[in-house]
């Protein structure tokens, strides 16, 4: 698909801190609605975003909590990074791939999703626990993405299964719950806990989205000019088709951006599990130390 401006982003997070629910709407958009609403900004809620915004659905992520995976010490066996990748460099460039893409983001909880009319509403409470600003937004889909809280889908009667300690909400092969409207992606799912799986069915689940929405889609596709065209095809929805001058304009970009991602290390802490320290982010706190430094 063609390049979509850049949004304003949040996320909870150092280097990303984002706002509440002043986050910045495009043009002809609604800050309390949103064609789909994904519960999570982990791996598979952002994979899911992009893919849902990138076929032109108005997107919106409500992130509460860190990503586990910022507390990997060294992210490896994702495709692409041959010697593995800093997780919250991982983490940071899936939210500026959504954020280009168009997905918006807020920071907040979601308490609660209920039926109205034909579509969702959803309670979102940001701030502290103990004076927390609520407010409702209306979606037509509800994509639950979150580790491990699954409370917010009660009132909707989604069907769950718990397994020891764990809660995870049931789908069928593409991500799609009991409740019309509402699917779940990721480790919610029961799927193994990895990235690479966390993104692929974050993805799956995004396609299922567009094509249960009936937007006109083929596939997310950039080919080369006359790939189509020259065999008397239409462009298909979904796919572009670009000239030489624009891929090497692209190419260009995207070898720039990545040597900026990677010229430097990454200025967050290293993550473990917060019960192990005396941090709420679970930084360590030899690397807190070192930033004092």
């Amino acid at each position: 698909m063609s390049e979509h401006p850049t949004d304003a982003s949040t996320a909870p997070s150092d280097s990303d801190a984002g706002t509440d629910f002043s986050d910045s709407i495009p043009d002809g958009g609604d800050s309390n609605a949103a064609d789909v609403l994904v519960v999570g900004g982990g791996v598979a809620g952002l994979t899911a975003a992009t893919f849902t915004a990138r076929a032109g659905l108005d997107t919106l992520v409500v992130d509460a909590d860190e990503s586990i995976l910022a507390r990997n010490a060294h992210l490896e066996n994702v495709p692409g990074f041959p010697a593995g990748i800093n997780s919250r460099q991982f983490l940071d460039l899936l939210r500026e791939q959504a954020d280009e893409n168009g997905v918006r983001r807020q920071t907040g909880r979601v308490r609660d999703v209920e039926r109205r009319g034909d579509g969702l509403e959803v309670a979102v409470a940001a701030g502290d626990d103990a004076t927390p600003e609520e407010r409702t937004i209306g979606a037509d889909t509800v994509v639950a993405a979150s580790w491990s809280d699954v409370s917010y889908l009660d009132s909707l009667g989604v069907e769950t299964r718990d397994a020891g300690s764990k809660t995870y909400v049931e789908v069928d092969d593409l991500g799609r719950t009991n409740v019309e409207g509402v699917y779940a992606a990721g480790r919610l799912t029961e799927k193994y806990h990895q990235a690479v799986v966390a993104a692929g069915h974050g993805a799956e689940v995004g396609l299922t989205v567009v094509h249960d929405s009936e937007t006109p889609y083929y596939n997310d596709w950039v080919t080369p000019e006359g790939y189509f065209t020259d065999r008397g095809r239409e462009v298909p929805p979904g796919c572009e088709e670009i000239d030489a001058a624009e891929r090497e304009r692209r190419d260009s970009a995207s070898r720039e951006r990545m040597r900026e991602a990677f010229s430097e290390a990454h200025p967050e802490p290293q993550r473990t599990h917060p019960s192990l320290v005396d941090d709420e982010l679970g930084r360590l706190q030899d690397d807190l130390d070192s930033l004092d430094e």
